[in-house]
């Protein structure tokens, strides 16, 4: 009897150690994932840049997808330059278990809600484009930032203004008066990029040697239709002075070209920032002198493969080095017209 009993008792105990072996092996097999989800919200999806940024950030997904075998999918929402539509989109993203959240802000200053309840939830954050201040980046050790240094950014703008002088004087001082009479076509006043591009574009101006003189500026937010609207104004208020328009981006700056061309008035330079499929086309056909470009392909690379790795728990990709373990700045690169083939 005790026999038969000891003998069901060590059956009893080989099974539980089976059982046992088959669920460590089950849980093993669960957390080897298979797929991701990233959370992506805009701050406005009309956003031209935004809009070419968005078109390879699909394609770097798929890219990763080939490249690992784990599938990718992007939940991508546009907040319409609504901060409460951006947060309750970051509340949906977490209920349906997204991996990570990649969000281009709408209110850089206001990034507090977003943060709270990733942390509570345990969903890191990949912020793009718009920068969180440095406080709330320094919240928590999962939040990350990908971009582009503005202060470069306008530093390059303005080298190319200055090379540009420096080789044909003429062509941008058109009265000869010695001085080149600018407008500035502003981004919103809260970004941080409008603020530092301003400044040091005109300041790189100075210190290369370029005699300026601002006749106006005003704020047109980054879209065309308010830098055309803008530029339209001025040359009504200042007909044959203006000689330069410095634009925060290359938007503004193409809408600023929209109003010359409507006004009939040739040979005002015209400078941007961000390198758009659009800015570029007018690069190309002339009617833009120049404009910084980011390269785009790294900087949609850089938010997908650091999302990827925050979703799966690993170090942050080696190819994209951080700054301060927190920060990515994609290069970037001046691209300007050549005079000599317009003539």
């Amino acid at each position: 009897m005790r026999a038969r009993m000891k003998l069901r008792l060590t059956m009893l105990l080989i099974a539980c150690a089976c059982l046992a072996l088959t669920s460590c092996q089950n849980v093993g097999k669960e957390e080897e994932k298979t797929s991701l989800r990233i959370g992506i919200s805009l701050y406005r999806g009309d956003d031209t840049f935004i809009t070419n940024l968005c078109n390879l950030l699909e394609e770097k997904a798929k890219e990763y997808e080939r490249e690992y075998g784990i599938k990718v999918t992007l939940d991508i929402q546009d907040a319409k330059g609504s901060q409460n539509t951006q947060n309750s989109q970051v509340e949906r993203f977490i209920s349906l278990n997204c991996d990570v959240l990649c969000i281009n802000l709408v209110d850089r200053m206001d990034a507090s809600v977003i943060i709270d309840r990733a942390m509570t939830a345990g969903v890191p954050v990949v912020f793009f484009n718009r920068q969180p201040v440095e406080e709330d980046m320094n919240r928590w050790d999962q939040l990350y930032y990908v971009g582009v240094d503005a202060k470069e950014s306008a530093v390059l703008q303005g080298e190319m203004v200055v090379d540009f002088y420096k080789k044909h004087p003429e062509a941008i001082d058109r009265n000869g008066d010695g001085m080149v009479s600018y407008v500035m076509l502003e981004g919103e006043t809260s970004h941080q990029d409008s603020l530092i591009r301003t400044e040091w574009s005109v300041q790189t101006l100075k210190d290369g040697g370029v005699p300026v003189e601002k006749i106006t500026g005003g704020i047109a937010n980054w879209e065309r239709s308010q830098g055309s609207a803008l530029m339209e104004q001025w040359l009504l208020e200042y007909p044959d002075t203006i000689e330069l328009v410095i634009s925060n981006n290359d938007d503004m700056a193409l809408g600023a070209i929209d109003a010359l061309e409507r006004a009939h008035v040739t040979g005002v330079n015209v400078v941007g920032i961000d390198g758009t499929t659009q800015g570029l086309e007018a690069l190309a056909n002339g009617s833009l002198l120049g404009t910084v470009s980011a390269n785009k392909e790294v900087y949609a690379g850089a938010i997908v493969a650091l999302a990827a790795s925050c979703a799966l728990g690993e170090a942050p990709p080696a190819k994209y080095p951080l700054m301060d373990a927190k920060y990515y700045w994609a290069s970037q690169e001046i691209l300007a017209n050549n005079i000599e083939e317009n003539q």
